[in-house]
């Protein structure tokens, strides 16, 4: 990935990835600097041994300074940022507004590519966000004791292009499908919170939860995550079954995430993507 001697900065979410991502850089003995997020990053991530500065969601010029002034050329974004929060409580500073000025639309992939524009305009590099770890990235094939009854798979046949046209469209990745029907689809909210909303409307039982990548999906960042707490929300929610792609989903805790599908008789199935 790189020589000893570079210095990479994470760009730090919520969730566990980007603590995953620390782990696997310790192992390679890789020198990170790590920017929390504020609004976001969990206070845990000071205790993994890398220097820890912390930034506000808005504070995109505070992000170029702290990595040029540390020596960073290449930069990892990891971690979910509630897309909300740009909306909302966070501040933008000059950079920001700059960079929010410039931008067409205000989707997913317009933010984070319009970030990424503005690092390299400075000599930063966004790269993969998952080079360090491609074994939690989802296999493809059947991952539990049971695999999709012919109620699902026909939901995931109806559902499935649906999930591809918004996925395209920078709507969201997750459909939540009941009886051929769309239930819910995640827009900012997140997948879990789309999955919740589902179950409200559709009586807490048989859904089928649909996760896609996007076409040409950029690795770079919004690479789709699912986690125990899926599978969890999942079993509150009356979902049966998730569908999502292989090679370009990363996977926290698979482990611990199949052997709780098992207990509940949820499916899952790891997809090839379609392009």
């Amino acid at each position: 990935m790189g020589e000893d001697s570079e210095v990479f900065g994470l760009i730090a979410g919520n969730g566990r990835f980007p603590f995953l991502i620390l782990e696997a850089a310790r192992a390679r003995n890789l020198r990170m600097v790590v920017a929390a997020i504020r609004e976001e990053t969990s206070p845990e991530i000071e205790a993994m041994g890398y220097p820890v500065h912390w930034l506000g969601l808005g504070q995109l010029g505070k992000l170029i300074r702290l990595f040029k002034e540390s020596g960073v050329k290449k930069a990892i974004m990891a971690g979910q940022v509630k897309h909300v929060q740009v909306f909302g409580s966070s501040i933008p500073d000059l950079a920001m507004i700059r960079m929010l000025a410039r931008l067409k639309q205000k989707t997913t992939d317009a933010l984070i590519g319009g970030v990424a524009a503005t690092l390299a305009a400075e000599g930063i590099t966004l790269i993969d966000s998952t080079e360090l770890l491609k074994a939690h990235m989802a296999p493809e094939g059947r991952w539990t004791r049971r695999g999709l009854d012919g109620r699902e798979q026909a939901d995931v046949d109806f559902g499935r292009p649906i999930a591809l046209q918004i996925a395209r469209m920078d709507i969201g990745q997750t459909i939540v499908v009941r009886e051929k029907a769309v239930v819910a689809v995640e827009a900012m909210e997140g997948t879990d919170a789309a999955i919740r909303r589902a179950g409200e409307l559709a009586g807490r039982t048989n859904l089928t939860v649909i996760k896609v990548s996007k076409p040409k999906q950029d690795m770079r960042f919004d690479v789709p995550v699912v986690g125990v707490p899926t599978v969890r929300t999942m079993i509150e929610s009356g979902a049966t079954a998730l569908v999502l792609d292989a090679h370009r989903t990363l996977v926290l805790d698979r482990e611990e995430l199949i052997r709780l599908a098992d207990q509940n008789r949820i499916a899952i199935v790891g997809l090839a993507p379609a392009e």
